[in-house]
């Protein structure tokens, strides 16, 4: 029996780092909306063409396009323990599409996995975050700032790096974009008994563990 998952959580929740031990660790697949689209758009094949005629176009991808091509996912990964669900759905109309689809194919979703996190602290984490140009390596002004001011620890490298909207007005405008759109599914999976919250800001080894204990829980429900 394959585990389904949706994880919610805003710009920088950590819902990347978490699903990607999720893939790691239990094998599950992550489907990732930006990802499916991306590759369909150069795979060649019936919905690749559908995809890339609509964003030639510059219209917004349909909902029916997103769940045929999270179908052909599903079936090209029989073997997969589970799936992970990310950036889709972001609407209640979406949020039928994939429980009816996966209705059809005789699965289920086991968990919708919210990573609340306190505002203010976020932006703190977020605005304070840096990354070396040359090797990849992540920085932080407050917990982990770099041995010599403006070198990399690793590599060296004097080309440290902030991303241009990781500053406070801009993630506060995502944040509430977010809220806006998220609020009506947290209700709707509170509402089917789906819906488990884990704190995003804790330690990325206790949130790890917190929702492996909420995995372990569905397969036995």
């Amino acid at each position: 029996m394959t585990t389904n998952i949706i994880l919610l959580g805003p710009p920088g929740a950590g819902k990347g780092t978490q699903a990607r031990r999720l893939v790691e660790e239990r094998g599950m697949v992550q489907l990732s909306t930006g990802d499916m689209l991306r590759a369909a758009r150069t795979s060649g094949t019936e919905m690749g063409r559908k995809v890339a005629e609509v964003m030639d176009r510059g219209d917004l991808v349909t909902d029916e396009i997103v769940i045929g091509l999270i179908e052909e996912q599903l079936e090209s990964h029989k073997d997969a323990s589970g799936f992970i669900f990310d950036g889709f759905p972001r609407t209640l109309a979406q949020a039928d599409a994939l429980g009816q689809l996966l209705g059809g194919t005789g699965r289920r979703l086991d968990a919708v996995i919210e990573m609340r996190v306190d505002d203010d602290a976020l932006v703190r984490r977020i605005t304070g975050r840096f990354t070396c140009g040359n090797c990849g390596e992540v920085y932080h002004d407050e917990t982990r700032p770099t041995k010599v001011p403006g070198t990399c620890d690793a590599c060296g490298s004097t080309d440290l790096r902030r991303r241009a909207d990781d500053n406070e007005d801009s993630l506060r405008q995502r944040l509430m974009e977010y809220y806006k759109k998220t609020a009506p599914l947290i209700g709707y999976y509170h509402a089917l008994g789906d819906l488990f919250t884990v704190d995003g800001l804790a330690e990325i080894d206790e949130v790890a563990r917190r929702i492996a204990g909420i995995l372990d829980q569905a397969a036995t429900a």
